[in-house]
């Protein structure tokens, strides 16, 4: 296929006259793929996907169900398979793989997916917490101090460090960067441990991912199709749409603006795509529609998968060009108004009633929509849609970790780096402080018993008895240049001239070495 050729959809439906096609200048204006239970999006999806890479354009897919895994063998003959693509049209159908690399969120069934919390930020990280603007403000006073100090924040005990030392510290930080209260830390500390829970920790770490190896392209040209195993990661909805956030967000930042494409630099397809949306607060919401609304100016397309268009809200809906709408079961009244406004969203067709057409195709067949010359959006078809040219259905688990041996990036992800970071420095710097309060504390000890020895001495000698006291040594004060953590450290070490005084120091530096 030339970059120049379109993506070949399908056709010969009831009322199709000309094959439906997908023109690649136009694959970056997004997409929808629709439908029931068991009406042929999954088979959809991986028809688009085969035909993206067969064009040279890489592409990312959610595997929800394992079903997808099949893209990386040939397909196997069926008379059925054969039968459609030469009813439809589809010269030269035959059978073959495709270059795929197997991703995993927690490295099961495929290479690891990570990323850094400094990498995701406190914006998102305060948008997926749903957290208050009094919370927003805490969390990023802790990546501030992160800056200002050198404390990266990695991971989630980094982050949890941070909150620890905010708490013990908050009438100094409270001075120089704005209010902090016990109140909020508490509120962000449970949430994290909730996002702890549905496994956050596999994420927020080293090394992170490479957008680079999201793109790669295979020694015959085609792009390479990232398959991320999300069977497990759909159960934790917050992560699941967190994640893909994120992911879109690395690549608006780091991707060049490309205007308008002969094809896309990059294709998502996100399965379940109701899970973005469910209960998401409406901040999250908004950034998912700016960042589909602005993405699209970088060469990325985004398709979305899922049962029922109003899954996805009005404001994303309206970005999404190229439409494949398989059945919509109408048992309820609910349902028969969900498929009439699923038909209304579509350009006319005077051969056919669109909403009719949505509630009788049958599996393998669909009502599509495809954006034609200047951007305009194409009449409803009633299509057949081609079959996949891969296997259908999973492949076993011995030949999905053979295939992630040879992959191009075996090896690269697998071992986890736990880096000297924001919660190792702080314990460094807590154990550093006691050292001296120890020191401190001996050197006024040592002071105080010279001062006994010296007043026992002198109740025996003549005018001794109102010899002056000896007052004991003082701990530096501190400067105005010093840090956070070290106006900390000597304030601290100021209060310790008694044994009481050393074990507060004891305790509070405790918090800090809390989780090592």
């Amino acid at each position: 296929m030339t970059e120049q050729e379109p993506v070949f959809v399908g056709g010969g439906g009831d009322s199709a006259r000309e094959p439906q096609i997908l023109r690649l200048g136009y694959g970056n204006r997004h997409g929808l793929i629709a439908g029931a239970t068991g009406t042929g999006k999954t088979i959809t999806m991986q028809i688009l996907a085969e035909e993206f890479s067969n064009a040279g354009v890489p592409v990312f897919l959610t595997d929800i169900k394992g079903d997808c895994s099949g893209m990386a063998l040939p397909g196997t003959p069926r008379g059925g398979l054969e039968r459609r693509a030469e009813s439809i049209g589809l010269a030269g159908y035959g059978y073959r793989e495709s270059p795929v690399i197997f991703w995993d969120f927690f490295g099961e069934h495929g290479h690891p997916v990570r990323a850094t919390m400094a990498e995701v930020g406190p914006l998102l990280l305060s948008r997926m917490l749903d957290l208050t603007e009094a919370q927003e403000g805490v969390i990023n006073v802790a990546f501030r101090i992160s800056d200002d100090e050198g404390l990266p924040i990695l991971d989630l005990k980094d982050l949890r460090a941070m909150l620890e030392f905010l708490g013990e510290n908050q009438r100094e930080i409270s001075q120089s960067y704005g209010n902090v209260t016990t109140a909020s830390i508490g509120a962000i500390q449970r949430k994290l441990l909730v996002l702890e829970n549905q496994g956050a920790a596999h994420f927020f770490s080293e090394p992170a991912l490479e957008l680079a190896d999201l793109m790669r392209m295979a020694p015959d040209g085609r792009g390479t199709i990232s398959i991320l195993h999300a069977e497990r990661l759909m159960r934790t909805p917050q992560l699941y749409a967190t994640f893909l956030l994120w992911l879109l967000s690395q690549l608006f930042e780091e991707l060049p603006e490309v205007g308008n494409p002969e094809k896309p630099v990059l294709v998502f397809f996100f399965d379940e795509a109701h899970l973005l949306f469910n209960g998401a607060p409406r901040a999250l919401v908004e950034k998912v529609e700016r960042v589909a609304r602005l993405i699209r100016s970088k060469g990325v397309g985004v398709y979305f998968v899922t049962q029922n268009p109003d899954d996805v809200p009005d404001t994303v809906l309206g970005q999404l060009g190229n439409r494949v709408q398989h059945a919509l079961r109408a048992f309820t009244a609910r349902d028969q108004q969900a498929l009439r406004r699923a038909a209304q969203t579509y350009r006319p067709n005077p051969r056919f009633d669109i909403a009719e057409a949505i509630r009788d195709v049958g599996v393998g067949e669909a009502v599509t929509s495809f954006l034609e010359e200047k951007g305009n959006p194409g009449m409803a078809e009633r299509t057949m849609i081609r079959p996949p040219s891969s296997l259908i259905g999973p492949i076993e688990e011995g030949q999905r970790q053979m295939l992630m041996l040879r992959s191009p990036v075996a090896g690269k992800y697998e071992r986890m780096v736990d880096s000297d970071s924001a919660h190792e420095m702080l314990a460094r710097r807590a154990e550093a402080a006691a050292r001296e309060a120890e020191a401190a504390l001996k050197a006024v000890e040592v002071e105080q018993e010279r001062a006994r020895e010296f007043n026992s001495a002198r109740r025996y000698e003549p005018g001794a008895r109102n010899a002056p006291r000896q007052s004991s040594p003082r701990a530096p004060a501190a400067k105005r240049g010093d840090t956070v953590v070290d106006a900390f450290a000597k304030s601290m070490a100021r209060q310790i001239g008694t044994r009481s005084g050393q074990a507060l120091m004891r305790g509070v530096l405790g918090g800090l070495l809390k989780g090592r």
